[in-house]
């Protein structure tokens, strides 16, 4: 298959650069933190709380997208669901300007972030489908590297924004009130216009799958039929549902980093929203040298090595965030952190679209996704229960490097291969 136009690559990496934007202002750095220390009654209760509307979340994303993407395969275009997850997160997160720091604000807010997880994470389905079609076996580990990688740059760029733009000189250029953090609630709208601008290249110049001329109806029932055959399907592709199983894992392990990162640094190292907004900066910052520079690694060495290799390389920085007092090694191995948690995500999802076959690629994203979100809800909700139980942020986190452990043990048993259609899929043992 020959490669498309660097042009619609480039588009297509865009969205990554868009999509960003919710994950490190909302549901990762900004907003989470800001929910738990100025929203909710306690730091204690805001992580229960917010471990409690993620894991939700993943919990109906986990049960939707198997059933999405197969109607889609049946309809044909991603485009369509792209934009229609796109505008719902885009909403969602504009909504929570309107969130205000009291706790009669606790369910309108969780609410919001509730609607703009679902259309960040949905939307991800059909645009991670995308790829396959879009370039080839020679070239997919390095595309899906970069995009993650513009991800990253995208989500560094607009914590830069935000905080110098808004949080630190907000009042005295847009006269906006410290007092009811106002200057903190403007960069929840800046993110919904962020991600509503930044996503238009993909819709304007990246290539789409025809679209099949199936009415609605007819595409919902021949995608359900499809979804059943293709979980029959797994029976006889015992090296998907194991690649499946161990991304349970150590995706639920990476998913409540995600989730809770902003809300431990707040609560165990009593970071500020400027201290928070600097960390995710840096962060942003290796996480994207490391998906940019471990792109390469996945084309040559498979992407079954890239994703073993970043899961040991997240361990241990785990282990030693757990443990350490001081907030600059709080710095110094969550930076360390970030390195892996790119090339771990990209591999994975190079490794699905090497494995899937041509014509059920919605299909089989969205139970890529199911493993992504079926237990995304336990992560969250350990850390939180934990948390409670213990009154000990650490103990809650320490359910991350369980979740991480197991993910690598399983991953070891999956066999590499290469190649993006089912011609050209040699399996190489391990």
């Amino acid at each position: 298959m020959p490669e498309k136009s660097s042009k619609g690559l480039l588009a297509w990496a865009m969205y990554d650069w868009a999509n960003s934007a919710y994950f490190v202002m909302i549901q990762t750095f900004v907003f989470a933190a800001y929910f738990a220390q100025s929203i909710a009654e306690n730091e204690t209760s805001g992580t229960a709380l917010w471990g409690n509307m993620i894991g939700l979340a993943g919990f109906v994303i986990a049960i939707s997208a198997p059933f999405l993407g197969s109607i889609a395969d049946e309809g044909g275009r991603r485009k369509p669901w792209i934009a229609f997850f796109t505008t719902l997160c885009v909403i969602g997160c504009s909504m929570l300007w309107f969130a205000e720091p009291s706790s009669d604000f606790i369910w309108f807010a969780l609410s919001m972030a509730f609607i703009a997880t679902l259309g960040a994470e949905l939307s991800f389905i059909f645009y991670n489908a995308m790829l396959p079609d879009l370039t080839t076996s020679l070239t997919i580990g390095k595309w899906s590297g970069w995009g993650w990688a513009m991800g990253y740059a995208g989500g560094l760029v607009c914590l830069i924004i935000g905080y110098f733009g808004f949080v630190e000189y907000g009042a005295d250029v847009f006269g906006l009130d410290e007092g009811s953090l106002q200057n903190v609630r403007i960069t929840f709208l800046f993110t919904g216009l962020w991600y509503a601008v930044f996503s238009l290249p993909m819709f304007f110049k990246t290539e789409d799958v025809p679209s099949k001329n199936k009415s609605m109806s007819v595409a919902v029932k021949d995608g359900m039929k499809e979804l059943k055959n293709g979980i029959a399907m797994l029976k006889e592709e015992p090296n998907i549902w194991k690649f499946l199983l161990a991304r349970l894992f150590y995706n639920d392990g990476l998913a409540t980093i995600f989730a809770m990162g902003g809300v431990y640094a707040a609560g165990t190292f009593g970071f500020d929203t400027g201290q928070i907004f600097m960390f995710g900066i840096a962060l942003n910052v290796t996480a994207g040298l490391g998906a940019f520079g471990f792109s390469w690694l996945d084309d040559i060495s498979g992407s079954k090595n890239t994703i073993v290799w970043s899961l040991v390389g997240l361990i241990v920085p785990v282990v030693a965030v757990l443990f350490v007092e001081a907030e600059i090694w709080f710095w110094v191995w969550g930076l360390l952190l970030g390195i892996f948690v790119g090339p771990v995500q990209a591999s994975s999802r190079t490794f699905m679209g090497r494995l899937a076959p041509q014509d059920k690629r919605n299909q089989m994203y969205g139970l890529f996704a199911l493993s992504g979100k079926v237990t995304t809800f336990a992560g969250p909700i350990m850390v939180g229960w934990i948390t409670l139980l213990m009154d000990n942020q650490r103990w809650g986190m320490s359910a991350i490097l369980l979740l991480l452990v197991v993910g690598l043990a399983l991953m070891i048993g999956v066999d590499e291969v290469k190649g993006t259609t089912r011609e050209e899929v040699p399996i190489i043992q391990s």
